[in-house]
């Protein structure tokens, strides 16, 4: 709790709306999108630039902590308060504006507010996307504090490569804004101090506007779900693919049985595809794409397609044992149900890891093999982003596992994944769902003290209040 002299000055700088204390209002707010809740002493909702920063000068004159909140859509604690009722959450939902398109430079400028699909649904007119392709739907700001990739990542990269300009309110006395926000693509004046921002969790400064790339929307496109000979010639054809397809191929999903079984069980509506119905223990969803219309006499995408997936076919090698073309509005619901369908068959203990391309397949078969040797009852529904090296590791127990009522079950099957993950395989203990609670001790752990240093003297340049819900 703070003092109600802090609320009142609070509600003076953003209003009644901009200002929750009620326990029932602020409850949204104070649970996370995977199990973790924590206590709020408010929650500020600023709509403005202006706001933001009285907000966020007010707390740090006066030693009162803030979590940033975008979506609240994240995975690992990052925007959520602790237990303590003493941190204040700095929502960014109201944040909504900007909203100024250039269509000659192919950019937008937006509030840190805005959802992903609010943006991608007013540029539908126009042509153009904001190419971050994900199941979940978060806010702008958060996608920017966490880097997001996405399922497209092989066709467009990550948040970072397609951010242009921010406007930033530093966590220091003054509520320093800072202006980054220039459309240029190239401008090599000094340091770029917007990548600061990106991917960082919000703990250097807190992002209220974008100037974001945006891409001409598939016009074409053709999807095939894909079943390797086997796990170990994943990256075999990936390789094919890319050979014969280049910039055509936009995604290569990798899918577990046991996650699209999940899927179909959890959403009726969802057609099977496979042959009698049987789930393949490993399956990949591969999409190509065109910007531009069909054109007389052009190929189409599904011929296109078909026709590379036969030459693979006959390789001999034969990296490709069945392949199921179909409507990509079809297949991509199937991927997109994953995460609700692993979700809902048990309690889940859910990982964002990243490896090099072709150490994926290794590390999974590790897992595979090694899981009920030390944890057992513990299902593996893995999919991810084979194409870019992700992949989302989600662990699945029975709901009535007494396990689930010892605090140090999950903590010891985290200890030993990332371990695993980091020391064997020399992957990343976080692809793009950033820090949080979930992963502060990993990344004390693997952060050289060297990199630490400097994080911590760069945090204490930029924001030296108490922001974020991790510690640089």
């Amino acid at each position: 709790m703070i003092e109600a002299g802090h609320i009142e000055a609070l509600k003076s700088l953003v209003g009644e709306k901009g200002l929750l204390i009620a326990p029932a209002d602020m409850a949204a707010y104070e649970t996370g999108a995977r199990y973790d809740k924590g206590r709020a002493a408010f929650v500020a909702r600023p709509a403005t630039t202006a706001e933001t920063s009285a907000i966020v000068s007010y707390c740090v004159r006066k030693a009162i902590a803030l979590v940033p909140q975008s979506g609240n859509t994240g995975l690992v604690s990052g925007s959520t308060p602790d237990g303590s009722g003493s941190q204040g959450i700095l929502s960014l939902d109201r944040l909504t504006a900007p909203f100024e398109l250039d269509r000659v430079n192919r950019t937008v400028r937006a509030g840190a507010g805005l959802r992903l699909s609010d943006l991608n649904g007013r540029l539908e007119e126009t042509g153009l996307f904001f190419p971050i392709d994900l199941g979940a739907d978060p806010r702008l700001g958060g996608m920017i504090a966490t880097n997001t990739g996405g399922s497209r990542f092989l066709r467009y990269g990550d948040v970072r490569r397609n951010t242009l300009g921010l406007t930033v309110v530093l966590a220091d006395e003054a509520g320093t804004v800072l202006d980054l926000s220039s459309g240029l693509r190239k401008n090599n004046t000094g340091i770029d101090w917007k990548q600061i921002f990106i991917g960082t969790s919000g703990a250097f400064g807190i992002v209220t506007e974008c100037v974001l790339n945006l891409e001409p929307a598939p016009k074409q496109s053709a999807t095939a779900l894909l079943v390797p000979a086997s796990e170990e010639q994943v990256a075999t054809l990936l390789v094919a693919m890319e050979d014969a397809l280049g910039s055509y191929l936009s995604a290569f999903e990798g899918m577990s049985g046991n996650a699209v079984r999940a899927a179909l069980d959890h959403v009726p509506s969802l057609r099977n595809p496979f042959q009698g119905g049987i789930v393949p223990d490993f399956v990949i969803l591969a999409e190509i794409s065109r910007s531009t219309p069909p054109r007389e006499g052009e190929q189409s995408l599904d011929a296109v397609l078909e026709e590379v997936l036969a030459a693979i076919w006959e390789r001999e090698d034969a990296p490709l044992a069945d392949a199921f073309v179909g409507p990509p509005r079809e297949i991509w619901a199937l991927r997109h149900a994953l995460s609700e369908g692993v979700k809902h068959s048990g309690r889940l203990i859910a990982f964002d890891l990243a490896f090099r391309r072709g150490d994926i397949m290794p590390f999974l078969a590790h897992m595979k093999a090694e899981m009920p040797n030390h944890f057992e009852a513990v299902t593996i529904c893995d999919f991810g982003h084979i194409g870019d090296g992700g992949v989302h590791f989600n662990l699945v127990v029975a709901k009535d596992d007494l396990r689930l009522a010892d605090p140090d079950f999950e903590a010891d099957l985290r200890e030993w994944v990332f371990t695993v993950a980091v020391e064997q395989f020399e992957g990343s203990f976080s692809a793009e769902h950033a820090i949080g609670r979930k992963n502060q001790a990993f990344y004390d752990r693997y952060t050289p003290d060297e990199i630490r240093r400097l994080a911590a003297g760069l945090k204490t340049i930029t924001s030296p209040g108490p922001l974020g819900a991790i510690t640089f």
